[in-house]
């Protein structure tokens, strides 16, 4: 069996740099870096289990009602957090390096796979505007599946899906516990900070010449 590559998307093959996009989207409510950060830990949640977002994330609440429960939980208006809702889809913008980075793993004869945890509505938009994306043979998102990383149920189910070998699998994921999932079942993993470091863990690994 070939070998399998299986991408992270935000802040993988996608940019995801929230204070940004909130000091942008919200300056009133974020006007320098450090409320930034506090309004981004109130928003997100870390993206923590059973929050708010990660019930986006699993398709269980849809845009509205997250705006609703996101207001009243930080004491902002539904109007401001739907900006920051609607502003993502475009805010994730392909990283060029990770795509030519996708390209050469490709052309090295890997298979190529995503596991994402993103909501249906930026699964969709990313899949419209990214013709590139057809370089993957395949790819879960979390909202269309019910399931999110790191739970084991998701990894379960790209084994099955991709019929990966978990010793002949890299993952790249820039979520330590994401990571770390990956690694109980037995996957090879790199933890992504930036492109240069992935191609160079990925080549130390074999998985590009040297």
């Amino acid at each position: 069996m070939s070998r399998a590559v299986v991408f992270d998307f935000g802040a993988v093959l996608f940019h995801w740099q929230p204070l940004t996009l909130l000091r942008e989207v919200v300056p009133e409510l974020a006007p320098d870096d450090s409320m930034a950060r506090t309004l981004a830990a109130a928003i997100f949640q870390s993206f923590t289990p059973d929050s708010d977002w990660a019930l986006f994330d699993l398709g269980r609440l849809d845009e509205a009602t997250l705006a609703q429960r996101i207001a009243i939980r930080i004491g902002a208006q539904v109007g401001q957090v739907r900006r920051v809702i609607d502003a993502i889809p475009a805010h994730l913008q392909p990283q060029p390096e990770m795509v030519e980075l996708l390209h050469e793993l490709g052309g090295a004869g890997h298979r190529l796979y995503f596991l994402s945890n993103m909501p249906v509505p930026y699964a969709a938009h990313l899949e419209r505007v990214n013709p590139f994306l057809s370089a993957f043979q395949d790819g879960i998102y979390s909202g269309r599946v019910g399931l999110m990383k790191p739970h084991a149920s998701i990894f379960e189910l790209a084994e099955q899906r991709f019929v990966l070998d978990p010793p002949s699998t890299v993952f790249i994921d820039d979520h330590p516990g994401n990571v770390e999932a990956a690694r109980s079942r037995g996957w090879g993993a790199v933890h992504f900070v930036e492109a240069s470091g992935c191609r160079q863990a990925l080549r130390a690994k074999g998985w590009l010449p040297a």
